[in-house]
């Protein structure tokens, strides 16, 4: 059989004051309905004695707050490298002193309506609804009933929730950017999307937004892009079949990569052609996947900011909890997140430079 609770009642008789007095104190109001001092330390050295916590459920009922946060995922609590964002969202919401109550639908809409009612049955504070790649979403059913954050997701139709994204346009412009200011201002080559924005896999938010940034900075800089290779799925086997269709006819001097696992691919077909990184060919990409470190030469890319990602759902969620939500034409505001360049030693200066220097 489990102890018995330690209630308010129990501290209350160890310091000898009434039940009111005692949760007058341990809510901090004793000073503003001005108990003395003695009678105020005397019921938290009781409280610590006893090593009495306060009833949740009760508080909750009489604040009308659970201090819990729903977070509802398809496969991001499986997921190595997505799995960060859960660990951002936890250390933000412990941080506030809420729990955060996870379920993982892997993809099933039936289950994910069920978890979600779920958690506001269990009176939530607030719900995340994420996803593990950037993609648009329809919402399910009632999400809207409580303050709720979209994380990693856009919605298919206007809505007041807020979404909280990676910054994957200026993620293209920085990839493109690596490559301008080591030199190249020719030869360089897209793999797995592009060269315009009707040549992108269905349905992914981060390869049109990539290839914008990229596309951009390069058009800054008065340098068009040499060609490119797209991949049905951002995958190393495509990654090769894509790089050795253009390493037959072409020799591209530098090439960007739309995913690091498309950069593994990459990297065997410049080996298989007897070509060098970055030697021969300078590679960028993006995500920081762990294979970026593995890879040899380790390869330069953009990383994509799950921690941070995490957090800032947390904190945007707590906004939307704060705010009024009376206004029914209010449309959720994008917060986006940097993704940082992870520079490692993928990239050469051009020969270009070289000369130069």
């Amino acid at each position: 059989m489990s102890p018995r609770r330690v209630t308010l009642a129990d501290v209350a008789k160890a310091a000898g004051v009434s039940r009111t007095t005692a949760s007058l104190v341990l809510s901090g109001r004793g000073r503003e309905l001005r108990i003395s001092h003695d009678v105020e330390q005397r019921v938290l050295k009781a409280a610590e004695e006893l090593q009495y916590r306060p009833n949740i459920v009760s508080v909750g009922l009489r604040t009308g707050t659970s201090r819990t946060i729903g977070f509802v995922s398809d496969t991001v609590a499986t997921s190595r490298l997505a799995g960060d964002m859960i660990k951002g969202a936890l250390e933000a919401a412990r941080d506030r002193g809420f729990m955060l109550f996870i379920g993982e639908t892997e993809g099933d809409a039936a289950l994910e309506g069920l978890l979600l009612q779920a958690m506001q049955d269990r009176q939530v504070d607030g719900l995340i609804l994420a996803s593990m790649f950037t993609r648009t979403i329809k919402l399910p059913k009632g999400i809207t009933a409580a303050p709720a954050v979209l994380l990693n997701a856009l919605p298919k139709q206007p809505t007041p929730l807020p979404a909280v994204l990676p910054d994957e346009v200026e993620a293209g412009r920085s990839a493109a950017r690596v490559l301008l200011d080591a030199g190249y201002r020719d030869g360089i080559y897209l793999i797995g999307a592009g060269p315009s924005l009707r040549d992108v896999p269905a349905g992914s938010v981060a390869a049109v937004e990539r290839l914008v940034g990229i596309r951009e900075a390069l058009g800054e800089a008065g340098v068009k892009v040499a060609g490119a290779r797209t991949c049905p799925d951002w995958q190393p086997e495509y990654g090769l079949a894509a790089a050795q269709d253009l390493l037959r006819t072409t020799r591209p001097r530098a090439l960007i990569c739309f995913n690091d696992r498309i950069a593994m691919g990459v990297y065997q077909a410049l080996d298989d052609f007897g070509r060098k990184v970055p030697e021969d060919v300078s590679v960028v990409s993006f995500d920081d996947h762990p294979i970026a470190s593995w890879m040899r030469p380790k390869l330069t890319t953009v990383a994509l900011p799950h921690y941070e990602l995490g957090r800032k759902a947390v904190d945007v969620l707590f906004t939307e909890i704060d705010r009024d939500r009376s206004d029914p034409d209010r449309v959720g505001e994008v917060h986006r997140v940097p993704m940082p360049v992870r520079s490692r030693d993928s990239v050469a200066p051009s020969a270009t430079m070289e000369s130069l220097d």
